[in-house]
């Protein structure tokens, strides 16, 4: 199988011998499953949850971080085994290694930190009083500033090679006043091999439009103007290096 190191030995070992269960985990089992892999030393509240995974405020030591885990059965990820533990590893790899590279490349996106089978650690952005609010349910001092600020986190995940896949004002935490883009499950990078280069571009350019209409919608409430095209044109100079489109 092609994904086969993505899971433990002893984790094969337990399907094989059917000593694992087919119902999702419970959050204590969640927590206990971090702790014993040491990706925290103290797994707190759930913080959110999307289409595919649960989100966890916990702690490393004194560090407060957060732990994403990708749920094994109530997602909407269709998979072709009786477990989805391979697949939902692999689609944490996935997410991992597209945060690795943002954050390495220099966008304002969380530090990542270990993975382990399908959950892996990274930055937590808020206080102790609480996490850092979505764009959408924040209300912003200086709109205007924060919408060239969204733009720069756009051009800098472009500039990084990453195209964000569902950007919108839920997938940008305020911190510090500052936008930090998240979720980057689904995002395409665009020097990756294995599929021809104006298929993949066009991809990318497809998401990146689609991310552009949501925050120019967004910007709206405020009475500000996202130039759309202009975005685009800059996010087509970064990534389109070879003018393939």
């Amino acid at each position: 199988m092609p994904n086969e190191e993505y899971l433990d030995k002893s984790v094969h070992w337990k399907v094989r011998t059917g000593q694992i269960g087919f119902a999702e985990p419970t959050h204590s089992e969640v927590a206990d499953a971090i702790l014993e892999c040491g990706l925290a030393t103290e797994v707190g509240q759930r913080l959110g949850s999307g289409k595919e995974a649960d989100v966890y405020l916990c702690r490393d030591d004194h560090r407060l971080i957060v732990v994403k885990a990708y749920r094994l059965y109530r997602t909407a990820h269709r998979g072709g085994r009786p477990i989805k533990l391979e697949t939902m590893g692999q689609r944490a790899l996935i997410e991992h290694d597209l945060l690795s590279y943002a954050w390495q490349g220099g966008a304002r996106v969380p530090q990542p930190g270990r993975r382990v089978e399908n959950m892996f650690s990274m930055q937590y952005l808020g206080t102790v009083a609480g996490a850092a609010p979505m764009l959408q349910h924040a209300r912003l001092g200086d709109p205007e500033a924060f919408l060239q600020e969204t733009v720069a986190a756009v051009e800098a995940l472009a500039e990084a090679g990453i195209v964000h896949s569902d950007l919108s004002p839920f997938n940008i935490l305020v911190h510090d006043g500052q936008p930090w883009v998240i979720d980057l499950a689904a995002g395409v990078r665009i020097d990756r091999l294995g599929t021809p280069a104006w298929v993949r571009l066009n991809q990318a350019l497809t998401a990146a439009a689609a991310g552009a209409r949501a925050l120019s919608r967004y910007f709206q409430r405020y009475g500000l103007t996202l130039d759309v095209e202009d975005l685009m044109a800059r996010v087509r100079a970064k990534i389109d290096l070879f003018r393939v489109v």
